[in-house]
């Protein structure tokens, strides 16, 4: 599963009316698909200009990763559930932030090799 489509179904997962017992459990599981298609992202390395970027983008993706891990094993021991949610939606939004980067870089990059506007 791709990063943008796991994040699509974590979101439904936090907009659907369900039991709390139920609600943890699809959230933990979809945290682990968001997990791995995170872990699963990876790019070649970039050269010259985009390599610091590139550097920062992949420090980003080990933290979010371990904030995953963190955020899932502690979901399901969690009694108030709005408190979880608002801790998930802002994971959730980091990550959105760090997809919307990589493809920052990946048109730059692209742009690049192409000529750009320049």
């Amino acid at each position: 599963m791709n990063l943008e489509s796991a994040i699509s179904d974590l979101k439904n997962t936090l907009g659907g009316t369900r039991t709390a017992a139920n609600w943890r459990s699809m959230t933990r599981h979809q945290l682990a698909v968001v997990r791995q298609a995170l872990s699963d992202e990876r790019f070649a390395s970039w050269d010259g200009w985009l390599a610091a970027r590139s550097g920062t983008s992949d420090r980003e993706r080990i933290q979010l990763l371990a904030r995953i891990n963190a955020l899932g094993a502690g979901v399901l021991d969690r009694l108030d559930t709005d408190r979880a949610a608002i801790e998930v939606r802002r994971l959730l939004n980091d990550v959105e932030h760090y997809r919307q980067r990589m493809h920052n870089l990946v048109y730059d990059s692209v742009s690049m090799e192409i000529g750009g506007s320049e």
